[in-house]
């Protein structure tokens, strides 16, 4: 995993790979499209909205927190 993604994109896949979930399957799972999960986990969106950041937490079982800090 680089370390030059931002932090919220390396902790999205980290959670995502723990649940050996795919990329597809969280969107369906958070209720955001393929398309800015994508973006966002390749940190072509380095600073989401809270809102999907949310969303994306939910999905994944875990807290915003846990997806936001280092």
């Amino acid at each position: 995993m680089s370390k030059d993604l931002p932090v919220i994109a390396r902790n999205i896949k980290k959670y995502r790979d723990k649940l050996g979930i795919s990329q597809d399957k969280l969107s369906k799972l958070a209720g955001v499209t393929l398309h800015t999960l994508t973006k966002i986990e390749s940190g072509a969106t380095p600073d989401p909205r809270i809102e999907t950041v949310s969303k994306i937490a939910q999905g994944l079982g875990v807290g915003v927190d846990d997806l936001i800090q280092k």
